[in-house]
């Protein structure tokens, strides 16, 4: 029998579920809340904001009524306000920004010292081992590229997208070049290499625990937060779930949206029309779609879409489950320099500037990358008046289109 109980959308551990549900029936039985908090915090402080979510309708499933539930969600916010109360730092609270963001450092410096031990004592197998350990850290550099540096820059503190996202690929070409002499069975090479990958992700501790995150807990509110925290499961953790204690949901909004300033660029794109429902009929060039299918469109073709405005702002991607390139809402609005590392700008600025000027139609790049063959391509986009409207990009992995002979013309099912 497994482990798990599987629902609908995740597997959820039944030890933790029967753990929760004793504090629903507690609470629905007139317990003081206060006499169940204990528990509640035990139970979350481990356990992420998907999975309690999980667990929750579990319950529904099993015939726990929403009513019922609703308590639970009350406990919740008298704990996450009696954590700001206690003098404890906002950060401080397990599955916020800052904290998982630690916490990843924290394995990953123990695993930096395994990596240094066994290049010292170790085999090669056991060197490469020590090295793939220490991979899913690249998982904690894209989520600060792609959710932390976005909210950063909105305060024009554009440092670490300039800087620490080269340091990154730096860490990044390491690990290539460790697999290179790896399999070329170079131990020399391998522990020189292993060295190297080492220095520079202690360095970039150093750079993110005494730089980047002071900075950013002095520049970014607590509405920003949570509104990076919203779009880190995009993206994904390092070893570890960010627990539940933490929920973006309680945070106060700020009266202006962050896109607040995106607006102009939406409406200069399109002419004024009522706001769309999902069931809204829109007009083609040739028939119409719902809102809703013509979204389902998008995200279920085999290629990934950016769209970068004239203003060169990222206004849209399609968030297909299969993207080829790790993207989150925090992209939304940002200056599409900003989304590549710093050695890439200039490629980028090339490639708008001759789209503007109407020179190029075109430009196209492809790929090696995890074993897979990825094409690339930018186009650009105008109006009927042969106005500059933005830029489409477009990725896709082509690994098995490239890999085709012959042909078929028979249904293989």
């Amino acid at each position: 029998m497994s482990e798990l109980i599987q629902t609908k959308t995740f597997e959820v551990d039944p030890v933790k579920t029967k753990r929760l549900k004793a504090v629903i029936d507690a609470l629905t039985a007139g317990e003081n809340p206060e006499a169940v908090k204990k528990e509640f915090h035990d139970i979350i402080k481990t356990t992420d904001a998907v999975e309690v979510a999980a667990m929750e309708q579990s319950l529904i499933e099993d015939g726990l009524s929403v009513d019922e539930l609703q308590k639970l969600c009350e406990v919740h916010a008298d704990l996450f306000r009696a954590g700001l109360e206690k003098g404890g730092s906002i950060k401080q609270i397990s599955g916020h920004p800052i904290h998982t963001y630690l916490a990843e450092n924290k394995i990953a410096r123990r695993k930096v010292k395994t990596l240094n031990r066994t290049r010292l004592f170790g085999s090669l197998e056991a060197l490469g081992a020590a090295v793939q350990e220490l991979k899913p850290i690249i998982t904690h550099y894209t989520r600060k590229e792609n959710q932390l540096f976005p909210y950063l820059e909105k305060k024009n503190f554009t440092g670490p997208s300039r800087v620490m996202w080269g340091k990154h690929d730096e860490v990044r070409e390491q690990f290539k070049l460790f697999d290179k002499a790896y399999e070329e069975n170079n131990s020399a090479q391998a522990k020189k290499t292993a060295r190297v990958l080492a220095g520079k992700i202690k360095a970039l501790f150093f750079m993110e625990e005494k730089i980047l995150f002071p900075n950013a807990k002095r520049l970014l509110s607590e509405a920003d937060w949570a509104e990076i925290r919203k779009g880190e499961d995009a993206i994904g953790f390092a070893w570890i779930r960010p627990g539940a204690e933490y929920d973006p949901i309680l945070v106060k909004p700020e009266k202006t949206s962050i896109y607040a300033n995106f607006d102009k660029a939406v409406s200069s794109l399109t002419e004024k029309t009522e706001v769309q429902s999902p069931a809204s009929l829109i007009n083609l060039d040739v028939g119409k779609l719902p809102l809703e299918v013509l979204n389902l469109i998008l995200i279920s073709l085999p290629v990934d879409f950016s769209f970068v405005d004239a203003d060169d702002k990222v206004l849209y991607y399609s968030d297909n489950p299969h993207r080829v390139f790790p993207r989150s809402p925090g992209v939304i609005g940002r200056d599409v320099r900003n989304c590549h590392p710093h050695k890439s700008v200039e490629t980028v600025e090339k490639i708008l500037d001759s789209f503007k000027k109407k020179e190029k139609t075109d430009a196209s790049f492809w790929l090696e990358l995890n074993g897979k063959f990825i094409y690339i391509t930018y186009k650009p986009i105008y109006n009927k008046a042969g106005e500059y409207l933005g830029t489409l990009e477009m990725s896709m992995d082509a690994t098995e289109i490239r890999s085709l002979e012959g042909r078929r013309t028979l249904l293989d099912w």
